[in-house]
């Protein structure tokens, strides 16, 4: 199955933050997109990896994924070596994505920077021909290198490169957060709260989306990096903003 973008996260719920409201929208567009989990987020205070499991599977039902793996990466110990790199080739040579999403590259976690590399150098390599790859029939796999990737803001703030109009689809996007009822706007006593865990951090979210969205004159935004500079094809592809 060839997509048109594949979006990395390293834990289950990342591009649900990240970036999903960009994803919901590129769907209603009519691209095929895909989702892949470094890590079953094993680490998290609050859950278990079967949570976590369920909620993913949740997740990619409200916002209309068609394929959503993991690829089982230990959880705050991976590692960008040649044998995690392997790992990203070849579900990147499998899909054949045009646009990689993938995480910030640095934040409050480490393991988001580390990903965001990890994903980055992967995409590179697994356009050379001479790094052989199977697939899960153990055939040959064809090089592929996307055309772009792309980096989502995740906690802290980074000047993005670009921003994306969701407001048709914040809600949606809301909606796919809170299938993560272990991680998110829980106020229970059975676990410690967290960072995430409280109401004011969904609040966050929201307010980072109205501050990206009111840049551009629209309601909300999500924000991206590029790794290379991008183009436009004419003055009439910019949004109009008022001044």
């Amino acid at each position: 199955m060839k997509l048109d973008i594949l979006a990395f996260g390293v834990h289950p719920d990342d591009i649900e933050l990240g970036c999903a409201g960009t994803i919901i929208a590129a769907i209603a567009e009519g691209k095929k997109v895909g989702i892949v989990d470094l890590t079953q987020g094993e680490l998290g205070t609050r859950g278990t990896a079967e949570t976590r499991k369920t909620e993913a599977a949740n997740a990619a039902k409200v916002m209309g994924v068609l394929v959503r793996e993991n690829l089982q990466m230990a959880d705050g110990f991976f590692k960008n070596d040649e044998a995690h790199q392997r790992k990203i080739i070849q579900v990147i040579r499998k899909y054949q994505p045009d646009i990689i999403l993938c995480n910030a590259p640095e934040d409050r976690h480490p393991d988001h920077g580390r990903s965001a590399q990890l994903v980055s150098d992967a995409a590179f390599l697994a356009g050379l021909r001479k790094i052989e790859t199977l697939d899960e029939n153990g055939q040959q796999q064809t090089k592929w290198r996307p055309t772009y990737v792309f980096h989502y803001i995740q906690d802290r703030f980074i000047q993005p490169s670009f921003v994306i109009d969701v407001s048709k689809y914040h809600d949606q996007k809301i909606k796919a957060i809170l299938c993560y009822t272990t991680q998110f706007n829980s106020t229970s006593n059975e676990e410690p709260q967290t960072y995430i865990s409280t109401p004011m951090f969904l609040e966050s979210v929201k307010a980072r989306a109205l501050m990206l969205g009111k840049r551009i004159g629209v309601a909300y935004a999500e924000g991206f990096i590029s790794e290379k500079v991008l183009g436009i094809k004419s003055f009439d592809s910019i949004i109009q903003n008022e001044t």
